[in-house]
C-alpha cells in the first residue's frame, strides 16, 4: 500500500514538465503575428519598405533571438530535471541500503548504470550509525567486462610470459640445460608444516577464548551492574590479546627462525584473528549494556557460536550478526580466482629471481653514498611497482572473492578505485576499504568520542601512529631486522603528503603526482629492505648488543664481490 506522504514525497519529485515549445511553432507564430501591414517592435517603431512589406533582415533577426530564448529556456528546464532526476536516485540508494537486501546476487540482478554503480560504490551511513553492508560486486569484476580494460590484464599475463622465457633462456645459455627449479620458493615456504600447527592453535584459541569470555561477561549482566565483572573480564581479555595472540606466535615465528613468506601468513593471521576478536567484542559489548539499562527482554541477546564462526571467515573486520548473502556458490569462479592467485604467486618469484636477486646479490656493499642510493632506488622502482601491483591483484581482489564466493559474502567492496586518487587521503581510504573500515571506526571514532570530538588532526595522528607501527611490526618479525623504513615513510611522507595532496586536489596533474611519489615510495622501499636483508647475512654480529641490533647493518657493512654468500 502507498501512503498518502509517500505519495506526497513521489508528486514533489516528479514535477511535471511544461512543454516545450519547437521551433515550427516559433515560426507559425511569426508567421501569424507579423501581418503585411504593420508589426510593432520592442522600441515602439514601426519599419515598413516602400512596398508596404517588412524587411527580410529585420525577420531572420528576430527569429533569430526567438530561437535563442527557446534554446536557453530549454537548457534550464533540463537541468532543473536532472537535477531532480539524480535527488530521486540518491534518496532511493540510501533507503534501499539501510533495508535487508533481497538474496539475489549481484551477478543475477539488473544492470545497472554507471552512474547508479559509482553512487552505490560510494555510498556512505548517515553519521553515527556504523557500516552497512550491501550485495555489490568488486570493481575489477565489473571493469574486466570491458575489452579495453581486460587487455592490460591481457598485457599483465604476456609479461609473466616473457619472464618465464627470460628465465629459461638465460639457464639454457648458463647451464646448457633448461633448469626449472624453484628454489626462492621452496626456501620462502619452508617449515611449512609448522605453519599449519601455529595457525590452527590459533585459530581454535580465538574461537573459544573470547565468544567464551563474553557469553560469561554478558550473563553475569543478569544479576550484577557492577563494574567489577567487566573490568575482570576486559582484564582478561586484553591478557589473552597480548599474550596468547600478540607474544606466542611470535615467539614461534621467531625462536624457530621462520622464513619470510611462512612468517608472513602466521604474523598477517594473528593480526587479523586480533582485529577480528577486537571488532567481536567492541559490537556486542554496546548491546548488552543497552539491555542491561532498559531490561527490554528476560536475557541478553548474544550472539550464536555459528554466526562468530562465519565471521572469523567473512573478507570483514566489521562484526555483523548478519551479511548480505547470495543464494549460490559459483564454484568455477573460486576456481580462476584461486588459480590467480597461485599465478601471481610465481609472477613475484620471477619478478625477484630476474630483477631483484641479480642485483643485489652480487652487489658490493659499501657504506652508502648518494650515487649508490640514487641508483638503487630507480633500479628497485619497476619491481617495486610489480609487486605491489601483484599483492593488491593476489589478496584484495582474488583471495577476498574466492572466499567470499565460498561464504556466499555478498559485499565485494573490499576496495575502491584508488587508482584514480588525486590526493593521498582518497588512496588510503580506497586502497584497502577492510582495514581501514576497522581503523576508521575502532581507532578514529572511538578516539573522537573518547576525547568528545576535540581533537581531530590527533585522532588523525593516532590512526597513522597505529597504522605505521603495526605494518613496521609485521616486517620486522618477518624479515628478522628492524630498519624502520616502512615507519618513516607513513609517519613523515605519508603525513604531509596527506596535508599537502588532500581531498581539494582535482585534476590529472595531481593524479600524475600521487603516483610519481608512490612509485618512487615502492623503490625506496624495496632497495633499503633489500640491501638490509643481504647486509644481514653477509656481515653477521658476533658479539650481538641491544643497540647493535637496532641498528641498520647496510650503514657498516662492507663486502667484496669476490665473497659468496647465499640468500
Amino acid at each position: 500500500m502507498e501512503s498518502p506522504g509517500d505519495s506526497g514525497v513521489l508528486r514533489s519529485r516528479y514535477r511535471p514538465v511544461p512543454k516545450m515549445p519547437t521551433f515550427s511553432d516559433l515560426d507559425d507564430s511569426l508567421d501569424g503575428e507579423l501581418s503585411p501591414e504593420k508589426h510593432q517592435l520592442e522600441n515602439g517603431e514601426v519599419h515598413m519598405s516602400s512596398n508596404g512589406r517588412i524587411e527580410v533582415e529585420h525577420v531572420i533577426s528576430k527569429k533569430l533571438q526567438l530561437k535563442r530564448k527557446a534554446e536557453h529556456l530549454k537548457s534550464d528546464l533540463m537541468r532543473q530535471f536532472d537535477s531532480q532526476v539524480n535527488d530521486f536516485m540518491d534518496s532511493l540508494i540510501e533507503e534501499s541500503a539501510s533495508l535487508e537486501p533481497a538474496p539475489v546476487p549481484a551477478v543475477f540482478s539488473p544492470p545497472l548504470s554507471d552512474k547508479e554503480r559509482s553512487k552505490l560504490r560510494h555510498f556512505r551511513p548517515p553519521h553515527g550509525q556504523g557500516k552497512q553492508f550491501v550485495s555489490r560486486r568488486s570493481l575489477l569484476d565489473e571493469l574486466f567486462e570491458v575489452n579495453h580494460i581486460r587487455t592490460i590484464y591481457h598485457m599483465f599475463i604476456a609479461l609473466l610470459i616473457l619472464f618465464i622465457l627470460s628465465t629459461l633462456v638465460v639457464d639454457f645459455l648458463d647451464e646448457g640445460r633448461l633448469v626449472l627449479d624453484f628454489d626462492l620458493l621452496v626456501y620462502a615456504f619452508g617449515q611449512f608444516p609448522l605453519v599449519v600447527c601455529t595457525w590452527i592453535c590459533m585459530f581454535l584459541s580465538v574461537l573459544l577464548v573470547p565468544y567464551s569470555l563474553f557469553h560469561l561477561w554478558s550473563h553475569s549482566q543478569s544479576y550484577s551492574r557492577s563494574g567489577t565483572y567487566s573490568l575482570l573480564f576486559g582484564s582478561v581479555f586484553l591478557l589473552y590479546q597480548a599474550l596468547g595472540l600478540g607474544f606466542l606466535p611470535t615467539y614461534v615465528a621467531v625462536t624457530n627462525s621462520l622464513p619470510p613468506a611462512s612468517c608472513f601468513i602466521i604474523i598477517l593471521e594473528q593480526v587479523r584473528l586480533m582485529m577480528k576478536a577486537h571488532s567481536f567484542v567492541r559490537e556486542n559489548v554496546p548491546k548488552v549494556q543497552t539491555w542491561a539499562k532498559d531490561k527490554t527482554s528476560p536475557g541478553p541477546v548474544v550472539p550464536q557460536v555459528s554466526q562468530y564462526l562465519y565471521f572469523l571467515f567473512a573478507p570483514t573486520l566489521i562484526y555483523r550478526d548478519k551479511y548480505p548473502r547470495n543464494p549460490v556458490i559459483r564454484w568455477g569462479y573460486v576456481a580462476t580466482k584461486l588459480l590467480q592467485v597461485l599465478g601471481c604467486l610465481f609472477y613475484a618469484y620471477y619478478v625477484f629471481v630476474r630483477l631483484c636477486i641479480p642485483q643485489f646479490h652480487s652487489i658490493s656493499l659499501q657504506l652508502f653514498d648518494l650515487r649508490a642510493m640514487v641508483l638503487c632506488v630507480f633500479n628497485s622502482i619497476l619491481p617495486g611497482v610489480l609487486v605491489l601491483f601483484l599483492g593488491f591483484f593476489a589478496f584484495l581482489h582474488c583471495w577476498l572473492n574466492a572466499f567470499a564466493e565460498m561464504l556466499r559474502f555478498a559485499d565485494r567492496m573490499f576496495y575502491k578505485d584508488w587508482w584514480n586518487s588525486t590526493s593521498y587521503a582518497n588512496y588510503y581510504r580506497t586502497w584497502n576499504v577492510v582495514v581501514h573500515d576497522w581503523l576508521y571506526y575502532y581507532v578514529y571514532r572511538d578516539f573522537l568520542w573518547m576525547s568528545q570530538k576535540r581533537f581531530r588532526p590527533a585522532a588523525m595522528l593516532f590512526v597513522f601512529t597505529v597504522s605505521a607501527v603495526v605494518h613496521e611490526y609485521i616486517l620486522a618479525v618477518c624479515f628478522g631486522f628492524f630498519y624502520p623504513v616502512l615507519f618513516c615513510l607513513f609517519m613523515c611522507f605519508g603525513m604531509m603528503f596527506n596535508f599537502i595532496l588532500h581531498d581539494q586536489r582535482k585534476g590529472p596533474i595531481w593524479n600524475i603526482i600521487m603516483w610519481t611519489s608512490l612509485f618512487l615510495g615502492q623503490g625506496v622501499i624495496i632497495c633499503l629492505y633489500s640491501q638490509e636483508w643481504y647486509a644481514q647475512r653477509y656481515c653477521p654480529l658476533k658479539e650481538p648488543s641491544f643497540l647493535e641490533l637496532l641498528k641498520p647493518r647496510s650503514w657498516s657493512c662492507q663486502r667484496g664481490l669476490t665473497d659468496s654468500a647465499g640468500l
